[in-house]
């Protein structure tokens, strides 16, 4: 499995993936914000790839220095096995490589029930972002 910088022929694969794995609400709330983090700054987006294969992707923002986990989409035939947590590690690598100073996870509707996922990858409450406010918001 390679974790790896998004490419725009990963664009199918990607929204195949994030269809299959979210609710149909949150897929299309992260399509959103998929396509403007694209715009910002694609070096934010990870995929993790076995073989032909897209199996898991995750999507970063920084704003005013602060790092920010927007979504994280593991297949269901690959979760369990390490994907989630290392694309968290690229994602978090590209935030220390710009100099952010705090790391957070948006704790919206969609991710509240992974939480406890992140906070096993040693993440506290007090490393949850909660507002109301979307990706296009927060970040624009």
């Amino acid at each position: 499995m390679q974790v790896r910088s998004f490419q725009l022929s990963d664009y199918s694969l990607v929204t195949a993936l994030l269809e299959d794995v979210l609710s149909p609400e949150c897929c299309a709330q992260t399509m959103e914000a998929f396509g403007r983090q694209l715009s910002w700054d694609s070096d934010l987006v990870l995929v993790a790839q076995e073989g032909d294969a897209i199996v898991g992707m995750i999507i970063g923002t920084i704003d005013h220095n602060r790092g920010f986990y927007y979504r994280v989409a593991v297949h269901s035939d690959y979760q369990r096995q390490g994907i989630g947590k290392a694309l968290t590690q690229g994602l978090r690598q590209r935030f220390v490589q710009r100099n952010v100073s705090q790391i957070f996870i948006t704790a919206d509707e969609h991710n509240e029930p992974i939480l406890p996922w992140y906070e096993s990858l040693g993440f506290a409450a007090n490393d949850f972002f909660r507002s109301f406010q979307k990706l296009s918001i927060v970040a624009g």
